[in-house]
Protein backbone atom coordinates (compact mmCIF):
# COMPACT_ATOMS: atom_id res chain seq x y z
CA UNK A 1 0.00 0.00 0.00
CA UNK A 2 1.38 3.13 -0.65
CA UNK A 3 1.71 6.54 1.29
CA UNK A 4 3.11 9.74 1.56
CA UNK A 5 6.34 10.02 3.46
CA UNK A 6 4.14 11.90 5.87
CA UNK A 7 2.02 8.62 6.26
CA UNK A 8 4.94 6.86 6.41
CA UNK A 9 5.89 8.77 9.43
CA UNK A 10 2.98 8.65 11.62
CA UNK A 11 1.91 5.22 10.85
CA UNK A 12 5.51 4.14 12.01
CA UNK A 13 5.70 6.37 15.48
CA UNK A 14 1.83 4.46 16.04
CA UNK A 15 3.63 0.92 15.61
CA UNK A 16 6.61 2.56 17.67
CA UNK A 17 3.59 3.13 20.90
CA UNK A 18 4.10 7.07 20.66
CA UNK A 19 1.44 8.52 22.23
CA UNK A 20 2.92 12.49 22.77
CA UNK A 21 4.49 14.69 20.55
CA UNK A 22 5.73 17.88 21.70
CA UNK A 23 6.23 20.52 18.71
CA UNK A 24 5.95 23.85 16.86
CA UNK A 25 4.63 23.90 13.52
CA UNK A 26 6.24 25.81 10.30
CA UNK A 27 6.25 25.66 6.28
CA UNK A 28 7.78 22.64 5.24
CA UNK A 29 6.44 20.40 7.93
CA UNK A 30 2.70 21.52 7.22
CA UNK A 31 1.53 18.33 5.58
CA UNK A 32 2.31 16.15 9.03
CA UNK A 33 0.34 18.92 10.54
CA UNK A 34 -2.45 18.63 8.74
CA UNK A 35 -2.69 14.46 9.10
CA UNK A 36 -1.98 15.19 12.71
CA UNK A 37 -5.53 17.37 13.33
CA UNK A 38 -7.54 14.72 12.74
CA UNK A 39 -5.53 11.59 14.58
CA UNK A 40 -7.22 10.40 17.65
CA UNK A 41 -4.25 8.15 18.70
CA UNK A 42 -1.34 10.49 18.89
CA UNK A 43 -1.65 14.08 20.37
CA UNK A 44 0.51 16.61 19.49
CA UNK A 45 1.36 19.08 22.53
CA UNK A 46 2.08 22.79 21.20
CA UNK A 47 4.78 24.55 22.78
CA UNK A 48 5.46 28.50 22.71
CA UNK A 49 8.95 27.48 22.02
CA UNK A 50 11.19 24.54 20.72
CA UNK A 51 13.24 24.85 23.27
CA UNK A 52 10.66 23.91 25.38
CA UNK A 53 9.00 21.01 23.49
CA UNK A 54 12.24 19.34 23.67
CA UNK A 55 12.97 19.97 27.54
CA UNK A 56 9.15 18.69 27.74
CA UNK A 57 9.91 15.65 25.56
CA UNK A 58 13.08 15.44 27.98
CA UNK A 59 10.88 15.65 31.22
CA UNK A 60 8.37 13.02 29.67
CA UNK A 61 11.56 10.81 28.80
CA UNK A 62 12.87 10.78 32.25
CA UNK A 63 9.76 10.15 34.20
CA UNK A 64 8.40 7.55 31.66
CA UNK A 65 11.43 5.83 30.58
CA UNK A 66 9.96 6.32 27.22
CA UNK A 67 11.41 7.86 24.79
CA UNK A 68 10.52 11.68 23.89
CA UNK A 69 9.02 12.58 20.68
CA UNK A 70 9.79 16.17 19.09
CA UNK A 71 8.66 18.11 15.45
CA UNK A 72 9.74 21.23 14.64
CA UNK A 73 9.99 23.02 11.50
CA UNK A 74 13.31 24.05 9.52
CA UNK A 75 15.79 26.52 10.33
CA UNK A 76 15.29 28.50 13.71
CA UNK A 77 12.55 26.13 14.46
CA UNK A 78 15.48 23.30 14.34
CA UNK A 79 18.55 25.13 15.58
CA UNK A 80 15.71 26.42 18.48
CA UNK A 81 15.95 22.94 19.45
CA UNK A 82 19.53 22.28 19.97
CA UNK A 83 19.87 23.38 23.86
CA UNK A 84 17.72 20.86 24.57
CA UNK A 85 19.28 18.55 22.43
CA UNK A 86 22.45 18.79 24.43
CA UNK A 87 20.94 19.07 27.54
CA UNK A 88 19.57 15.28 26.90
CA UNK A 89 22.74 14.17 25.01
CA UNK A 90 24.87 14.71 28.34
CA UNK A 91 22.05 12.95 30.60
CA UNK A 92 21.46 10.30 28.55
CA UNK A 93 17.87 10.61 27.57
CA UNK A 94 16.33 8.81 24.63
CA UNK A 95 14.63 11.31 22.50
CA UNK A 96 13.54 11.65 18.57
CA UNK A 97 13.56 14.59 17.54
CA UNK A 98 11.97 15.56 13.79
CA UNK A 99 13.20 18.36 12.07
CA UNK A 100 11.89 19.56 8.72
CA UNK A 101 13.85 20.32 6.06
CA UNK A 102 13.91 22.86 2.58
CA UNK A 103 14.02 20.04 -0.96
CA UNK A 104 16.28 18.30 -1.25
CA UNK A 105 17.51 20.31 -4.24
CA UNK A 106 17.37 22.78 -2.17
CA UNK A 107 19.45 21.65 0.20
CA UNK A 108 22.89 23.80 0.26
CA UNK A 109 21.22 26.71 -1.77
CA UNK A 110 20.44 29.05 1.61
CA UNK A 111 16.97 28.51 0.77
CA UNK A 112 14.57 30.21 3.47
CA UNK A 113 14.46 28.68 6.33
CA UNK A 114 17.00 26.66 5.34
CA UNK A 115 19.98 25.16 8.35
CA UNK A 116 22.26 22.16 8.06
CA UNK A 117 20.56 20.88 11.28
CA UNK A 118 22.34 17.44 10.90
CA UNK A 119 25.59 19.20 11.19
CA UNK A 120 25.00 21.01 13.64
CA UNK A 121 23.26 18.46 16.06
CA UNK A 122 26.32 16.10 15.12
CA UNK A 123 28.13 17.11 18.34
CA UNK A 124 25.01 16.84 20.79
CA UNK A 125 23.12 13.57 19.17
CA UNK A 126 24.04 10.13 19.30
CA UNK A 127 23.19 9.42 15.94
CA UNK A 128 21.14 11.63 13.31
CA UNK A 129 20.15 11.28 9.63
CA UNK A 130 18.93 13.37 6.53
CA UNK A 131 16.04 11.20 4.79
CA UNK A 132 16.94 11.54 1.17
CA UNK A 133 14.38 8.87 -0.08
CA UNK A 134 10.71 8.37 1.21
CA UNK A 135 11.57 4.29 0.89
CA UNK A 136 13.73 4.15 3.39
CA UNK A 137 11.74 6.47 5.73
CA UNK A 138 10.33 3.67 7.69
CA UNK A 139 13.44 1.82 8.43
CA UNK A 140 15.20 5.25 9.48
CA UNK A 141 12.92 5.90 11.91
CA UNK A 142 12.43 2.33 13.37
CA UNK A 143 16.64 3.03 13.49
CA UNK A 144 16.44 6.05 15.52
CA UNK A 145 14.10 4.65 17.66
CA UNK A 146 16.44 1.82 18.18
CA UNK A 147 19.46 3.89 18.83
CA UNK A 148 17.71 6.26 21.47
CA UNK A 149 16.26 3.35 23.77
CA UNK A 150 19.54 0.98 23.40
CA UNK A 151 22.86 0.66 25.22
CA UNK A 152 23.74 4.00 26.57
CA UNK A 153 20.49 5.89 25.56
CA UNK A 154 20.25 9.61 23.98
CA UNK A 155 18.49 11.46 21.29
CA UNK A 156 18.51 10.95 17.53
CA UNK A 157 17.20 13.52 15.39
CA UNK A 158 15.89 12.90 11.91
CA UNK A 159 15.94 15.59 9.03
CA UNK A 160 13.13 15.40 7.10
CA UNK A 161 13.04 17.17 3.38
CA UNK A 162 9.79 18.82 2.23
CA UNK A 163 9.58 16.27 -0.92
CA UNK A 164 10.59 13.41 0.95
CA UNK A 165 7.82 13.89 3.52
CA UNK A 166 4.96 14.54 0.29
CA UNK A 167 6.55 11.73 -2.02
CA UNK A 168 4.83 8.02 -2.13
CA UNK A 169 6.34 4.49 -1.40
CA UNK A 170 4.75 1.17 -0.32
CA UNK A 171 5.08 1.23 3.80
CA UNK A 172 7.23 -1.68 5.15
CA UNK A 173 8.32 -2.30 8.80
CA UNK A 174 11.90 -3.68 8.13
CA UNK A 175 13.44 -5.72 11.33
CA UNK A 176 16.13 -3.21 12.82
CA UNK A 177 19.85 -3.79 11.61
CA UNK A 178 22.77 -2.07 12.45
CA UNK A 179 25.74 -3.59 12.34
CA UNK A 180 28.34 -1.36 13.53
CA UNK A 181 25.91 -0.98 16.52
CA UNK A 182 26.14 -3.43 19.23
CA UNK A 183 26.26 -2.25 22.86
CA UNK A 184 27.62 -4.61 25.61
CA UNK A 185 24.89 -5.94 28.09
CA UNK A 186 26.48 -8.55 29.95
CA UNK A 187 29.71 -8.46 32.30
CA UNK A 188 32.74 -10.24 31.84
CA UNK A 189 31.91 -12.63 34.44
CA UNK A 190 35.60 -13.39 35.47
CA UNK A 191 35.83 -9.43 36.30
CA UNK A 192 32.52 -9.06 38.45
CA UNK A 193 33.97 -12.17 40.14
CA UNK A 194 36.91 -9.66 40.87
CA UNK A 195 34.71 -7.21 41.77
CA UNK A 196 33.06 -9.88 44.41
CA UNK A 197 36.53 -10.40 45.87
CA UNK A 198 37.31 -7.00 46.52
CA UNK A 199 34.26 -6.19 47.93
CA UNK A 200 34.57 -9.04 50.55
CA UNK A 201 38.31 -8.05 51.59
CA UNK A 202 37.45 -4.19 51.50
CA UNK A 203 36.65 -2.76 55.33
CA UNK A 204 35.70 0.87 54.24
CA UNK A 205 33.57 0.09 50.83
CA UNK A 206 31.23 3.10 50.11
CA UNK A 207 28.89 2.77 46.71
CA UNK A 208 28.73 6.12 44.13
CA UNK A 209 25.41 5.35 42.10
CA UNK A 210 24.85 7.53 38.95
CA UNK A 211 21.76 8.31 36.76
CA UNK A 212 22.57 4.82 34.79
CA UNK A 213 20.72 3.15 37.77
CA UNK A 214 18.27 4.38 36.79
CA UNK A 215 18.12 4.42 33.35
CA UNK A 216 18.46 0.33 33.73
CA UNK A 217 15.93 -0.17 36.46
CA UNK A 218 18.21 -1.20 38.87
CA UNK A 219 17.10 0.37 41.61
CA UNK A 220 15.74 -3.56 43.41
CA UNK A 221 19.13 -4.57 42.84
CA UNK A 222 21.37 -1.61 44.20
CA UNK A 223 19.11 -2.01 47.40
CA UNK A 224 20.25 -5.61 47.44
CA UNK A 225 23.85 -4.88 46.86
CA UNK A 226 23.98 -2.44 50.01
CA UNK A 227 21.46 -4.67 52.15
CA UNK A 228 23.46 -7.76 51.68
CA UNK A 229 26.74 -6.29 51.97
CA UNK A 230 26.18 -3.38 54.27
CA UNK A 231 28.03 -0.73 51.84
CA UNK A 232 26.92 3.08 52.21
CA UNK A 233 25.64 4.39 49.07
CA UNK A 234 25.84 7.94 47.71
CA UNK A 235 24.09 9.05 45.31
CA UNK A 236 25.33 11.21 42.12
CA UNK A 237 22.64 14.61 41.05
CA UNK A 238 21.63 11.95 38.14
CA UNK A 239 21.06 9.09 40.41
CA UNK A 240 19.09 10.81 42.97
CA UNK A 241 16.11 8.24 43.87
CA UNK A 242 18.11 5.40 42.16
CA UNK A 243 18.80 4.42 45.99
CA UNK A 244 15.76 5.21 48.64
CA UNK A 245 17.37 8.91 50.61
CA UNK A 246 15.67 8.06 53.47
CA UNK A 247 17.74 4.65 54.03
CA UNK A 248 19.79 4.25 57.14
CA UNK A 249 22.82 3.77 54.49
CA UNK A 250 22.46 6.78 52.06
CA UNK A 251 24.86 9.32 52.68
CA UNK A 252 22.57 11.66 50.07
CA UNK A 253 25.00 13.35 46.94
CA UNK A 254 28.35 13.27 47.12
CA UNK A 255 31.00 16.34 45.31
CA UNK A 256 30.61 20.25 45.31
CA UNK A 257 27.70 20.59 47.23
CA UNK A 258 27.20 17.28 48.77
CA UNK A 259 27.00 16.15 51.86
CA UNK A 260 30.60 16.36 54.42
CA UNK A 261 29.50 12.76 55.03
CA UNK A 262 29.52 11.48 52.02
CA UNK A 263 32.68 13.36 50.81
CA UNK A 264 34.59 12.03 54.03
CA UNK A 265 33.33 8.79 53.19
CA UNK A 266 34.65 9.03 49.84
CA UNK A 267 38.09 10.10 50.48
CA UNK A 268 38.53 7.84 53.64
CA UNK A 269 37.23 4.61 51.84
CA UNK A 270 38.90 1.54 50.56
CA UNK A 271 37.04 0.29 47.74
CA UNK A 272 34.99 2.70 45.37
CA UNK A 273 31.45 0.85 43.62
CA UNK A 274 30.91 3.49 40.85
CA UNK A 275 27.62 2.34 39.34
CA UNK A 276 26.08 4.11 36.16
CA UNK A 277 28.54 7.19 36.58
CA UNK A 278 31.27 9.04 34.77
CA UNK A 279 33.45 10.68 37.53
CA UNK A 280 32.07 14.15 36.91
CA UNK A 281 34.52 17.07 38.00
CA UNK A 282 31.61 18.13 40.41
CA UNK A 283 31.80 14.51 41.92
CA UNK A 284 35.30 14.55 42.02
CA UNK A 285 36.77 17.76 42.78
CA UNK A 286 40.53 17.44 41.84
CA UNK A 287 41.36 14.58 40.89
CA UNK A 288 44.95 13.89 41.73
CA UNK A 289 43.45 13.71 45.34
CA UNK A 290 40.27 12.31 45.12
CA UNK A 291 39.69 8.62 46.99
CA UNK A 292 43.80 8.29 47.45
CA UNK A 293 43.42 5.47 48.88
CA UNK A 294 40.10 3.44 47.55
CA UNK A 295 40.64 0.87 44.96
CA UNK A 296 37.77 1.48 42.44
CA UNK A 297 35.50 -0.92 40.47
CA UNK A 298 33.42 0.62 37.46
CA UNK A 299 30.09 -0.44 35.94
CA UNK A 300 28.90 1.50 33.08
CA UNK A 301 26.98 0.09 29.74
CA UNK A 302 29.09 2.97 27.86
CA UNK A 303 33.08 2.06 27.56
CA UNK A 304 34.11 5.30 26.85
CA UNK A 305 33.05 6.65 30.38
CA UNK A 306 35.13 4.01 31.99
CA UNK A 307 38.97 5.50 32.69
CA UNK A 308 37.85 8.54 30.87
CA UNK A 309 38.24 10.56 34.33
CA UNK A 310 39.79 8.41 36.84
CA UNK A 311 41.62 5.23 36.89
CA UNK A 312 39.98 2.42 37.72
CA UNK A 313 41.30 -1.07 38.95
CA UNK A 314 38.11 -3.36 38.02
CA UNK A 315 35.89 -2.17 34.33
CA UNK A 316 32.73 -3.47 33.78
CA UNK A 317 30.94 -3.05 30.76
CA UNK A 318 27.89 -4.08 30.68
CA UNK A 319 23.83 -3.17 31.55
CA UNK A 320 24.13 -2.01 35.12
CA UNK A 321 20.91 -4.91 36.17
CA UNK A 322 22.51 -7.42 34.33
CA UNK A 323 25.53 -6.64 36.03
CA UNK A 324 24.32 -6.38 39.39
CA UNK A 325 21.81 -9.06 39.36
CA UNK A 326 24.99 -11.97 38.55
CA UNK A 327 27.31 -9.43 41.51
CA UNK A 328 24.41 -9.57 43.86
CA UNK A 329 24.29 -13.95 43.51
CA UNK A 330 27.66 -14.34 43.99
CA UNK A 331 28.23 -12.40 46.92
CA UNK A 332 24.94 -14.33 48.49
CA UNK A 333 26.02 -17.70 47.48
CA UNK A 334 29.94 -17.69 47.18
CA UNK A 335 30.79 -15.48 50.05
CA UNK A 336 30.59 -16.20 53.79
CA UNK A 337 31.82 -12.33 55.61
CA UNK A 338 29.61 -11.82 58.53
CA UNK A 339 28.73 -8.59 56.56
CA UNK A 340 27.58 -6.34 59.40
CA UNK A 341 30.96 -7.04 61.46
CA UNK A 342 32.76 -6.18 58.84
CA UNK A 343 31.02 -2.68 58.22
CA UNK A 344 30.95 -2.09 62.32
CA UNK A 345 33.51 0.28 62.14
CA UNK A 346 33.16 1.68 58.87
CA UNK A 347 29.60 2.59 59.83
CA UNK A 348 30.26 4.08 63.43
CA UNK A 349 32.95 6.72 61.72
CA UNK A 350 30.32 7.66 58.82
CA UNK A 351 27.91 8.17 61.84
CA UNK A 352 30.27 10.10 63.43
CA UNK A 353 30.74 12.41 60.59
CA UNK A 354 27.01 12.76 60.23
CA UNK A 355 26.64 14.25 63.35
CA UNK A 356 30.03 15.85 63.02
CA UNK A 357 28.42 18.25 60.04
CA UNK A 358 24.83 17.28 58.94
CA UNK A 359 23.02 18.71 56.42
CA UNK A 360 22.07 21.83 58.07
CA UNK A 361 20.90 25.69 57.48
CA UNK A 362 20.06 28.45 60.06
CA UNK A 363 16.47 28.73 60.14
CA UNK A 364 14.97 32.72 60.08
CA UNK A 365 11.35 33.55 61.99
CA UNK A 366 11.86 36.87 59.93
CA UNK A 367 12.65 35.51 56.33
CA UNK A 368 11.46 32.80 54.22
CA UNK A 369 14.98 30.50 53.55
CA UNK A 370 14.37 28.75 50.61
CA UNK A 371 15.56 25.61 52.54
CA UNK A 372 12.85 25.95 54.22
CA UNK A 373 10.51 25.72 51.50
CA UNK A 374 12.04 23.00 50.12
CA UNK A 375 11.78 21.46 53.51
CA UNK A 376 7.88 22.06 53.65
CA UNK A 377 7.27 20.82 50.31
CA UNK A 378 9.13 17.28 51.22
CA UNK A 379 6.97 17.40 54.35
CA UNK A 380 3.68 18.04 52.95
CA UNK A 381 3.74 15.83 50.13
CA UNK A 382 5.46 12.66 51.72
CA UNK A 383 7.96 12.67 48.79
CA UNK A 384 5.13 11.22 46.75
CA UNK A 385 5.51 14.08 43.38
CA UNK A 386 7.46 14.57 40.66
CA UNK A 387 10.00 17.22 41.04
CA UNK A 388 11.95 19.00 38.27
CA UNK A 389 13.64 21.96 39.04
CA UNK A 390 15.72 25.11 37.38
CA UNK A 391 19.67 25.24 37.50
CA UNK A 392 21.45 26.94 40.17
CA UNK A 393 20.61 27.55 44.23
CA UNK A 394 17.31 25.80 43.65
CA UNK A 395 18.06 22.88 42.22
CA UNK A 396 21.20 22.23 44.91
CA UNK A 397 18.76 22.96 47.76
CA UNK A 398 16.19 20.49 45.99
CA UNK A 399 18.85 17.75 45.36
CA UNK A 400 20.00 18.56 49.42
CA UNK A 401 16.56 18.72 51.59
CA UNK A 402 13.97 16.60 49.05
CA UNK A 403 14.92 12.75 49.93
CA UNK A 404 13.57 11.03 46.59
CA UNK A 405 13.02 7.37 47.73
CA UNK A 406 11.92 5.90 44.23
CA UNK A 407 13.17 6.20 40.68
CA UNK A 408 12.18 9.02 37.99
CA UNK A 409 10.50 10.89 40.35
CA UNK A 410 13.62 13.77 39.66
CA UNK A 411 13.80 15.88 36.84
CA UNK A 412 17.04 18.27 36.44
CA UNK A 413 19.75 19.28 34.19
CA UNK A 414 22.80 17.35 35.67
CA UNK A 415 25.89 17.61 32.85
CA UNK A 416 24.56 20.93 30.67
CA UNK A 417 23.03 22.90 33.54
CA UNK A 418 20.45 24.48 31.54
CA UNK A 419 18.29 26.80 33.10
CA UNK A 420 15.17 27.22 31.76
CA UNK A 421 14.51 23.45 31.52
CA UNK A 422 12.43 23.10 34.79
CA UNK A 423 8.99 24.34 33.73
CA UNK A 424 8.61 22.73 30.42
CA UNK A 425 10.31 19.21 31.75
CA UNK A 426 7.04 19.60 34.59
CA UNK A 427 4.80 20.08 31.56
CA UNK A 428 6.45 16.86 29.70
CA UNK A 429 6.20 15.01 33.19
CA UNK A 430 2.40 15.98 34.03
CA UNK A 431 1.56 15.17 30.26
CA UNK A 432 2.70 11.34 31.21
CA UNK A 433 1.27 11.13 34.74
CA UNK A 434 -1.98 13.09 34.47
CA UNK A 435 -2.53 11.92 37.94
CA UNK A 436 0.58 12.76 39.66
CA UNK A 437 1.74 15.96 41.80
CA UNK A 438 4.48 17.59 39.81
CA UNK A 439 6.16 20.40 41.00
CA UNK A 440 9.26 22.62 39.28
CA UNK A 441 11.01 24.11 42.20
CA UNK A 442 12.94 27.33 40.07
CA UNK A 443 14.80 30.28 40.87
CA UNK A 444 13.61 33.83 39.35
CA UNK A 445 16.25 34.00 37.09
CA UNK A 446 16.01 30.71 35.68
CA UNK A 447 12.11 30.48 35.38
CA UNK A 448 12.07 33.34 32.96
CA UNK A 449 13.91 31.68 30.63
CA UNK A 450 11.10 29.46 29.78
CA UNK A 451 8.53 31.41 30.85
CA UNK A 452 6.18 30.98 27.57
CA UNK A 453 5.12 28.01 28.12
CA UNK A 454 2.74 29.09 30.61
CA UNK A 455 0.33 29.15 27.51
CA UNK A 456 1.28 25.65 26.97
CA UNK A 457 0.70 24.38 30.62
CA UNK A 458 -2.75 25.99 30.71
CA UNK A 459 -3.85 25.29 27.26
CA UNK A 460 -3.61 21.89 28.43
CA UNK A 461 -5.48 21.93 31.85
CA UNK A 462 -2.33 20.50 33.22
CA UNK A 463 -1.92 21.24 37.33
CA UNK A 464 2.02 21.84 37.59
CA UNK A 465 3.07 23.72 40.28
CA UNK A 466 6.31 26.22 40.09
CA UNK A 467 7.85 27.10 43.58
CA UNK A 468 9.56 30.21 42.44
CA UNK A 469 12.45 30.75 45.69
CA UNK A 470 12.53 34.28 44.45
CA UNK A 471 15.86 36.52 45.50
CA UNK A 472 16.06 39.17 43.02
CA UNK A 473 19.55 37.50 41.96
CA UNK A 474 21.05 34.82 39.99
CA UNK A 475 21.48 33.29 42.66
CA UNK A 476 24.54 30.53 41.93
CA UNK A 477 26.46 33.18 39.99
CA UNK A 478 25.83 35.90 42.99
CA UNK A 479 27.04 33.09 45.79
CA UNK A 480 30.72 33.17 43.92
CA UNK A 481 30.43 36.45 43.32
CA UNK A 482 30.62 37.19 46.83
CA UNK A 483 33.06 34.12 47.76
CA UNK A 484 35.86 34.21 44.94
CA UNK A 485 35.31 38.09 43.50
CA UNK A 486 35.07 40.40 46.53
CA UNK A 487 31.28 40.55 46.49
CA UNK A 488 31.34 42.62 42.73
CA UNK A 489 27.99 41.43 41.78
CA UNK A 490 28.35 41.90 37.83
CA UNK A 491 25.32 41.91 36.48
CA UNK A 492 23.66 39.14 38.45
CA UNK A 493 21.22 41.60 40.09
CA UNK A 494 17.84 41.24 38.66
CA UNK A 495 16.49 44.87 39.43
CA UNK A 496 13.47 44.30 37.49
CA UNK A 497 11.53 41.02 38.27
CA UNK A 498 8.06 40.43 36.61
CA UNK A 499 5.16 40.05 39.46
CA UNK A 500 4.87 36.48 39.15
CA UNK A 501 1.47 36.40 40.77
CA UNK A 502 -0.28 38.67 38.19
CA UNK A 503 1.84 36.69 35.44
CA UNK A 504 0.51 33.93 36.27
CA UNK A 505 -2.77 35.35 36.25
CA UNK A 506 -2.14 37.05 32.66
CA UNK A 507 -1.84 33.48 31.66
CA UNK A 508 -5.18 32.36 32.98
CA UNK A 509 -2.98 30.56 35.95
CA UNK A 510 -3.11 31.02 39.46
CA UNK A 511 -0.73 33.11 41.28
CA UNK A 512 0.16 32.75 44.91
CA UNK A 513 2.73 34.77 47.11
CA UNK A 514 4.88 33.97 50.63
CA UNK A 515 6.48 36.62 51.98
CA UNK A 516 7.44 35.48 55.84
CA UNK A 517 7.87 31.58 57.09
CA UNK A 518 4.30 31.23 58.50
CA UNK A 519 2.89 31.82 55.55
CA UNK A 520 5.08 28.94 53.62
CA UNK A 521 2.98 26.13 54.58
CA UNK A 522 -0.44 27.53 54.20
CA UNK A 523 0.53 29.05 50.39
CA UNK A 524 2.12 25.41 49.09
CA UNK A 525 -1.45 23.55 50.68
CA UNK A 526 -3.64 25.92 49.09
CA UNK A 527 -1.28 25.42 45.50
CA UNK A 528 -1.60 21.45 45.93
CA UNK A 529 -5.56 21.79 46.24
CA UNK A 530 -6.30 23.33 43.28
CA UNK A 531 -6.58 21.80 39.73
CA UNK A 532 -4.77 24.47 37.62
CA UNK A 533 -1.32 25.39 36.90
CA UNK A 534 -0.31 27.73 40.33
CA UNK A 535 2.66 30.24 40.24
CA UNK A 536 4.26 30.26 44.36
CA UNK A 537 6.32 33.53 45.21
CA UNK A 538 8.56 32.53 47.89
CA UNK A 539 9.98 35.79 48.54
CA UNK A 540 13.21 34.79 50.08
CA UNK A 541 16.62 36.11 51.74
CA UNK A 542 18.50 37.52 48.84
CA UNK A 543 22.27 36.44 50.70
CA UNK A 544 21.48 32.76 51.32
CA UNK A 545 23.92 30.79 50.02
CA UNK A 546 24.48 26.52 48.95
CA UNK A 547 26.46 25.12 51.38
CA UNK A 548 28.24 23.13 52.10
CA UNK A 549 30.39 23.87 49.59
CA UNK A 550 33.64 22.40 47.64
CA UNK A 551 35.55 25.00 45.61
CA UNK A 552 36.64 24.77 42.34
CA UNK A 553 39.95 22.66 42.08
CA UNK A 554 39.73 21.68 45.83
CA UNK A 555 39.71 18.12 47.27
CA UNK A 556 36.05 17.34 48.22
CA UNK A 557 37.24 17.46 52.08
CA UNK A 558 37.73 20.56 51.43
CA UNK A 559 34.53 22.09 52.00
CA UNK A 560 33.38 25.32 53.03
CA UNK A 561 30.60 25.75 55.26
CA UNK A 562 28.11 28.28 56.54
CA UNK A 563 29.18 30.58 59.36
CA UNK A 564 26.36 30.94 62.09
CA UNK A 565 26.61 33.49 64.27
CA UNK A 566 26.51 32.11 68.18
CA UNK A 567 23.12 33.39 68.85
CA UNK A 568 21.51 31.70 66.54
CA UNK A 569 22.77 28.33 67.39
CA UNK A 570 19.56 27.45 68.95
CA UNK A 571 18.15 28.14 65.99
CA UNK A 572 19.81 25.23 63.63
CA UNK A 573 17.54 23.02 61.52
CA UNK A 574 18.83 19.67 61.09
CA UNK A 575 17.67 17.32 58.15
CA UNK A 576 17.32 13.85 59.75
Amino acid sequence: MKMTGAEILVETLKREGVKHIFGYPGGVILNIFDLLYDDKDIQLILTRHEQGAVHAADGYARSTGKPGVVLVTSGPGATNTITGIATASMDSIPLVVFSGQVPTMLIGNDAFQEADIVGISRPCTKYNYLAKDVRDLSRIIREAFHIATTGRPGPVLIDLPKDVTASKADFTWPEVKIRSYNPTYEGNRWMIQQAANLIAKSKRAVIIAGGGVIISGAHKELKELAEVTNIPVTMTLMGLGGFPGTHPLSLGMPGMHGTYYANKSIQESDLLIAIGMRFDDRVTGKIDAFAPHAKIIHIDIDPTSIRKNVRVDIPIVGDVKRVLTVLNKMLREDMKEQWDEVRKAWLRQIDLWRQERPMTYTYSDDVIKPQFVVEKIFELTKGDAIISTEVGQNQMWAAQFFKFDRPRMWLTSGGLGTMGYGFPAAIGAQIAHPNKLVIDIAGDGSIQMNIQELATAVINKLPVKVAILNNRYLGMVRQWQELFFAGRYSHTHLEVVPDFVKLAEAYGAVGLRATKPSEVESVLKEAFKIKKTVFMDFVVHWKEKVFPMVPAGAPIDHMLFEEKPEKEEKKLKAVK
